[in-house]
């Protein structure tokens, strides 16, 4: 029988900042006397942005070195490590964020050697799992870590489907997949997720049907909960993540390293070109590490001949400070790659982008990807779906980034009803929606805390694939939900009732009709951009703010810096012929070519002081998340209105009020 031992050295991420120093200063508290744990812990706060650049034992310095209770930030650098630390304690959704592998690294190298949570989110386990980090909801088992009792693995791994517990048994995924995905059977082609040619399926079980993998822990079918494998159409990669992903292929394969289907991986550099005017690069020297990232990057995609799409200065000639990329990676899949039926994986939460298109799309870690990328099998848990209903019309001004703060704020999304579910957009308010719209909503399904989004394709998605490349595309009968098809909830909104919204600082979930602010925040920046708002449609609306308020005369309010940033290369054309530029020009903004920028906290429109407060149009307002400063989220046209008002207003009030 296998058993473990932890040191009884226990850490309770509590609310109380002063406990946790207690803590790493060797006071040891019992589980009875801790009822305040922190619940949404994210891998913003385990691995804040200045430590990103590493990618190895070095990270080990630095985990919760971004965790905030109570407004403070408690945990030092080394402080981990030199405590001794091997378990961990946390609340409710603990890892929600960022697919950043960083996270578990960083705890691993410091000492941890199992976390204990309330609930966890999908990706921050799945890399746990990956790396032979032990999770856990059983609280029960801190009373044998405190008596210095042994744990037995299989106590462990109680509920923990047989891929994950054989993962884990096996050290890790790398180790896993060598011994049991070398020769996985043909791919599936034909039989339901279901296990019955009967039953009626939705779109996501039958796109999965088509891409599972038989393995020697996964049938070909499988049930909700249950792990397994699927091929995939499509794996991305991005600098953030190559270098790691290298480390760890190098560190297990050597020169005998050969990948998988390399014309099925894409590879880019989205998040990184903006560094040199990065608040937060600057403030801690980060820039020559981000430098050894690109260098990682580029070494890999030229040694296996690989898809890349880079930095624009490596593109075009001239004025050295012509910075950017051809495009965020998620815009430009789904912008040039992303088909109807098909299945891609990539090593970001906001994958499920392309599932505007009718495909599954969904995020990974780094090791899962190292792990695809030679063997071809990409690891998931098989995951219930929500509908959700959206009817319309809305109204005139709402867009679909009021409709997903509007569902982020659902008490029971709150309460993680959404954790690793499919998100399956429908309604007369989806059907009327562009693609680009549509992308609003699946993109984030990442802070709903799902496993994918995805629309069923229809005549629209055949225009978006004519438009953007050209190409005419045929949709086959079977790419749609069937009638009767098994839900695990419905959840119906009434569109036409919806009003602007925004999400307080702190919480995408934060959502609240902008009217029922009493009180109206002033504002320092305005920040429009990222894969979320950095779209043809999401320059629409801006424009259409910022002309009415040039033809008046008016200008960004004084005070506030207003950026905004393209998604692609083809937006930042789109706009050109559309002739936009001028009157962005006339209201004061700054134009930005096309990165993640300020929503990873990569480039201008971060804050760098924590007093000053945000309004942007990105996904994700996580403490830290866009600078130390207050971040509230808003949709496209509420932050070009803010822009000129100097403080949190819709482009009705504007109009009314100017």
């Amino acid at each position: 029988m296998h058993t473990l031992n932890f040191a009884p050295r226990i850490l309770y991420l509590t609310q109380d900042p002063e406990a946790v120093r207690q803590q790493l200063s060797g006071l040891r508290l019992r589980r009875e006397a801790v009822s305040n744990l922190r619940d949404d812990i994210s891998t913003d706060e385990i691995s804040p942005l200045p430590i990103m650049v590493h990618f190895d034992q070095e990270l080990g310095r630095y985990p919760y070195t971004g965790f905030s209770a109570a407004g403070q930030l408690p945990i030092a650098r080394d402080a981990v490590r030199h405590a001794k630390i091997e378990v961990v304690v946390g609340g409710k959704r603990y890892g929600k964020g960022s697919s950043r592998e960083h996270s578990v690294v960083a705890e691993r190298a410091a000492g941890i050697k199992l976390v204990i949570a309330e609930s966890f989110e999908r990706i921050y386990r799945q890399n746990a799992d990956n790396l032979g980090l032990y999770t856990s909801t059983n609280f029960a088992l801190l009373d044998q870590i405190e008596r210095g009792e042994s744990i037995l693995l299989d106590d462990l791994l109680v509920g923990r489907d047989a891929v994950a517990a054989a993962i884990l048994r096996a050290g890790g995924l790398l180790s896993y997949g060598q011994a049991r995905l070398k020769n996985i059977a043909p791919d599936n082609q034909s039989e339901p997720a279901t296990g019955s040619d009967e039953a009626p399926q939705t779109l996501f079980e039958k796109i999965i049907a088509r891409h599972l993998l038989s393995t020697e822990d996964a049938p070909g079918w499988l049930k909700p909960g249950e792990g397994g494998f699927v091929r995939a159409d499509i794996r991305f990669i991005h600098e953030y993540y190559t270098g790691m992903c290298a480390h760890a292929l190098d560190s297990h394969f050597g020169d005998a390293l050969t990948l998988h289907d390399t014309p099925s991986i894409v590879c880019f550099e989205d998040h990184l070109s903006y560094v040199h005017r990065s608040p937060a690069h600057l403030k801690y020297g980060l820039v020559g590490g981000v430098k050894n990232l690109s260098v990682a990057h580029r070494n890999f995609v030229s040694r296996h001949g690989l898809t890349d799409h880079g930095y624009l200065q490596q593109l075009e000639a001239g004025d050295p400070n012509n910075t950017g990329s051809e495009g965020i990676s998620h815009a430009l899949m789904a912008e040039n790659y992303a088909l109807p039926g098909t299945l891609i994986a990539g090593t970001d939460s906001h994958t499920p982008h392309s599932g505007a298109l009718g495909c599954v799309a969904f995020g990974v870690g780094t090791t899962d990807m190292a792990n695809a990328f030679v063997t071809g099998a990409v690891r998931f848990t098989m995951p219930e779906t929500l509908r959700i209903n959206v009817a319309g019309p809305l109204p005139a001004g709402i867009s679909a980034k009021d409709v997903v703060l509007h569902l982020l704020a659902d008490p029971k999304i709150r309460a993680g009803a959404g954790v690793g579910k499919v998100f399956e957009f429908a309604g007369t308010a989806v059907q009327s929606m562009s693609t680009d719209e549509r992308a609003t909503l699946t993109n984030m399904t990442a802070e709903l805390g799902g496993f994918t989004g995805l629309v069923e394709p229809d005549q629209e998605t055949v225009r978006f694939i004519r438009e953007r490349r050209h190409q005419d595309i045929t949709l086959e009968p079977w790419m749609r939900s069937d009638t009767g098809a098994t839900y695990a909830a419905i959840i119906d909104i009434d569109g036409t009732q919806l009003s602007p919204m925004v999400a307080r600082p702190g919480d995408p979930g934060n959502g609240v009709p902008l009217s029922s602010l009493s009180e109206r925040v002033t504002i320092d920046i305005a920040y429009g951009g990222s894969c979320t708002a950095g779209k043809r449609e999401d320059f629409d609306q801006y424009h259409a703010v910022l002309s009415w308020a040039a033809q008046r005369g008016l200008k960004t309010a004084a005070g506030v810096k207003l950026y905004l940033q393209y998604g692609t290369q083809g937006v930042r054309d789109y706009c050109t012929d559309k002739g936009y530029l001028a009157v962005f020009q006339a209201v004061g903004a700054e134009i930005l070519q096309p990165a993640c920028g300020a929503c990873a906290n990569c480039g201008p429109g971060s804050s760098s002081e924590p007093e000053e407060v945000t309004v942007s149009a990105i996904n994700r307002n996580f403490p830290g998340r866009s600078g130390p400063g207050q971040v509230w989220l808003a949709s496209p046209a509420t932050v070009a209105a803010s822009a000129i008002a100097g403080r949190l207003t819709s482009f009705e009030e504007l109009k009314r009020n100017i």
